[in-house]
């Protein structure tokens, strides 16, 4: 369940006009760059088509009137269609090893329920990087970020078709570049290169877009920008490949520049040494230049660095952030958002990659943390019980405070049970006053873990607002550095009330709230949520595959959320929670109650007053690899 208020995406700033501002190199490496730039959005497999209609192969074609090469062709009213096998596939030879930034599918009505894209260098050893497993056709946008994916050859291989006929593309999009090789005379070495930051907002956002050669000529355009969340100290950084001597780097920047930063260098990509920081005066004209954010302009910041540096790495660290008429005189701070970023100079090298991803894990699961809640209490050796006001504030509109009470949190029958309980204007917590309690305990400082299988067996009460949840948050999640959604949550089962279903749910940067990577499931065969059920996630490092009774209801891979959604953030800690909310955010976006309570009707309060409300839990158990 959501627990912040989640930053608005700087989509706000979309439509911006933005004005270059600042002098432009003029030398032939910044010609060559521009030249680039121009054609960073082509298409690098209807290029490959149109120069040898040969680089288009397929497993098999429906018939003569949809040959793969109609997928190709620029033509969005033609069409590959396959025959009719679970396992045909579509391939295209680029001509030359490119590192792939994204590639577009565009389905027909025959789409792919179940498909892998893969990458070869040579045409005989492929390695996956997009993989679906609930396909809805359309058109699919699939990032690379921050896979390493340098190849010659794209193919797409069914796994799983919709519909009984074949898989049937409309086009197959294939957009990159050749990375800057090492180079004696003076180029942009960030070209192509890998990027990072510490902070992204979305998959359409991230740091890869920095080095692809997406400068717009005018800086109008809402396309190829990184840009971060609403923080000062985030930065963007690229991998020169090799050590190299930098004499200048170009930022371009989208309205929501950097007032204040400084660009370093570093050997190891750990130690970093400024090379500059704008002077004071210089920071003090950015930040007068206060508009709205229609009038607002983009800036283009050449900088001559006051002598040469070295190193492989090359970092912009943001130090204060732009400000905006939102409206006057009220402003409003977004986050950095910068277009391109080159590095001008000798050295690098076209070998720089980014590291490769974590695999599954070997060996067989053991059970870590277990409690059947047969003791006669609680065992707080592996629970914490948060209090509304000391380990939490109010969040998402609940109308509950939690409490540290055997009248919300009992052992019961050899079940822990968590209860709601009504008393009007009895409960001054954090500052407010509730009219009613429950219980919410936590793992958190007991027990954490990076990845595994998390199981509970669960009863739930059934009526409208009644919100119980059996979920993960990451352990960082109070480190003001990351916060929600960085920090990264595990919805493993959520429940508002209604007896046929329950939700599971993915919440991080570019996919939390409203917009979370998740899934409803309702029970086969007239099951309802106050019976008995075992509700499970299984976290690898490849992704999370959640299941009621044994049964999947969601299966989310690490590179399809990364290709299409955002940044992963499941590498680290998370810990185990289970709490009773009342009403709010989630209830009442379903139920549309808005008194006497947000979410939460009479009927259900009624219910409430008179006992009985709440969720059972027979067991939790943790198991881990290794």
């Amino acid at each position: 369940m959501p627990s912040r208020t989640p930053r608005t995406l700087l989509t706000a700033l979309a439509a911006l006009t933005l004005l270059a501002a600042g002098p432009v190199l003029t030398t032939p490496a910044a010609a060559e760059a521009s030249a680039a730039a121009a054609a960073w959005d082509t298409d690098r497999a209807a290029s490959a088509y149109a120069a040898n209609p040969a680089a288009v192969t397929a497993s098999a074609s429906e018939n003569a009137g949809t040959a793969p090469g109609l997928a190709f062709d620029g033509n969005g009213g033609t069409r590959w269609s396959s025959d009719f096998t679970d396992g045909a596939w579509i391939r295209v030879d680029l001509g030359a090893v490119i590192r792939v930034d994204r590639v577009t599918l565009d389905w027909e009505a025959a789409y792919g329920k179940r498909y892998v894209l893969e990458a070869s260098r040579n045409g005989t050893d492929w390695t996956p990087f997009y993989t679906e497993t609930a396909g809805t056709g359309g058109s699919v946008t699939a990032h690379t970020y921050p896979q390493e994916v340098t190849a010659r050859y794209v193919r797409m291989r069914g796994v799983e078709r919709a519909t009984p006929y074949g898989y049937s593309l409309y086009s197959f999009k294939v957009y990159g570049g050749e990375p800057a090789p090492a180079s004696t005379t003076r180029t942009n070495l960030a070209l192509n290169h890998p990027a990072y930051s510490n902070v992204y907002q979305h998959a359409g956002n991230s740091p890869a877009f920095v080095t692809d050669g997406g400068r717009p000529a005018d800086l109008k355009v809402d396309v190829s920008r990184w840009s971060s969340d609403w923080n000062a100290d985030r930065w963007v950084s690229v991998d020169l490949g090799a050590t190299s001597v930098v004499d200048t780097v170009d930022l371009y920047w989208e309205a929501a520049y950097a007032v204040d930063y400084e660009l370093q260098v570093s050997d190891d990509n750990r130690t970093w040494r400024t090379v500059y920081r704008p002077s004071a005066s210089e920071v003090a004209a950015r930040r007068a230049d206060v508009k709205s954010p229609g009038e607002a302009a983009g800036r283009h910041d050449s900088v001559r660095l006051p002598q040469p540096a070295t190193g492989r790495y090359v970092r912009m660290l943001g130090k204060e952030r732009r400000s905006f008429y939102n409206p006057a005189p009220s402003t409003a701070q977004f986050g950095y958002s910068l277009y391109e970023f080159e590095v001008w100079g000798t050295g690098g090298s076209a070998a720089a990659a980014y590291p490769v991803l974590p695999g599954e894990q070997s060996g067989a699961y053991r059970t870590t943390f277990f409690d059947d809640f047969t003791a006669g209490s609680l065992d707080r050796s592996k629970w914490r019980v948060v209090r509304t006001g000391t380990e939490m504030g109010p969040v998402n509109g609940e109308s509950q405070a939690y409490v540290d009470s055997t009248d919300n949190i009992r052992l019961e029958n050899g079940a822990l049970v968590l209860r709601a309980k009504y008393c009007k204007g009895c409960t001054p917590a954090g500052g407010g006053t509730y009219d009613f309690t429950s219980g919410r305990i936590d793992t958190n400082t007991k027990f954490d873990f990076t990845y595994g299988k998390v199981s509970a067996r669960m009863k739930l009460p059934v009526g409208d607002g009644f919100w119980p949840a059996f979920w993960m948050l990451g352990s960082d999640v109070d480190d003001p550095s990351v916060s929600w959604p960085a920090s990264g949550e595990t919805d493993i089962m959520e429940n508002i009330g209604y007896g046929d279903w329950t939700s599971s749910a993915l919440h991080g940067p570019g996919y939390s709230a409203d917009g979370n990577i998740g899934a409803r499931q309702v029970y086969p065969g007239g099951g309802r949520a106050d019976q008995w059920h075992t509700y499970a996630v299984e976290w690898t490092p490849t992704g999370m595959k959640f299941s009621v009774d044994d049964r999947v209801v969601q299966e989310t891979t690490r590179n399809k959320l990364e290709s299409t959604r955002g940044e992963w953030v499941f590498d680290h800690n998370q810990y185990v929670i289970l709490n009773l909310a009342l009403g709010g955010a989630y209830p009442a976006g379903w139920n549309k109650v808005t008194s006497p309570y947000w979410g939460l009707p009479q009927s259900s309060v009624d219910r409430i007053a008179g006992g009985g409300v709440q969720a059972e839990v027979d067991w939790v158990r943790v198991e881990q690899k290794g």
